[in-house]
């Protein structure tokens, strides 16, 4: 089953034009509900016609009113399957801020795929002694949460000091996950007898008086 930007991926070049205007349909982002049945579009997403200036556009708003007696007009709509119909909006912004950026679609994509292979060589990083997966899956904040907390329990199997420099410098927004990442780090120091420098903070021995980097006492 495609995901839902790949869905998007798959349509968002797409080139439908509207038969009033003749202008290029835009690809925009279906609403999880249809607003004539309650359901679904069956479609992760539409084309539809979005010029202002659109003969069906520009004269739906007489004919709306005089029959059914509020203020509305229609835009020209268009299924992936090719259906079609003149779909009536409440106003000209309706849509708009739906249409589809295929450079995003194509960037969440890729992220998407990294997720993915990353969270299939959890199985096998800590045996391959690989530490890449673990440390996209804990740096990605849009990773899922679940992921990233069995990426943090194998950040302590493989008691790698080489994570802390990646996971310091980087911003956690998740703050459960921040938590985590510190504890494990705080346990991998311990475990090979390190620790950090309070005024540098660069790694040195757990016994160290002074500091090798910066060169004051601790």
């Amino acid at each position: 089953m495609l995901s839902a930007s790949d869905a998007c991926l798959r349509y968002v070049d797409e080139e439908h034009y509207c038969p009033h205007c003749k202008s290029r349909l835009s690809c925009c982002q279906a609403p999880p509900v249809h607003v004539g049945d309650g359901l679904g579009w069956g479609s992760e997403v539409l084309f539809i016609c979005l010029n202002d200036e659109c003969s069906l556009f520009v004269n739906g708003w007489q004919h709306v009113e005089e029959q059914y007696g509020h203020s509305a007009s229609f835009r020209y709509m268009k299924l992936p399957d090719g259906e079609a119909q003149a779909m009536m909006v409440a106003g000209k912004d309706a849509f708009k801020g739906c249409v589809i950026d295929p450079e995003t679609i194509k960037a969440q994509n890729k992220r998407y795929t990294k997720e993915k292979e990353a969270l299939s060589q959890l199985d096998t990083c800590v045996a391959e002694k690989n530490l890449e997966p673990v440390i996209f899956l804990l740096t990605d904040e849009a990773a899922g949460v679940e992921g990233r907390k069995r990426a943090c329990e194998l950040l302590l199997e493989m008691n790698d000091i080489t994570c802390v420099d990646p996971l310091r410098n980087h911003k956690f927004v998740n703050t459960t996950i921040e938590q985590n990442v510190e504890m494990a780090i705080r346990q991998i120091l311990k475990a090979n007898f390190k620790k950090e420098c309070s005024h540098c903070a660069e790694i040195i021995k757990a016994q160290a008086k002074v500091c090798m980097h910066c060169g004051k006492e601790i």
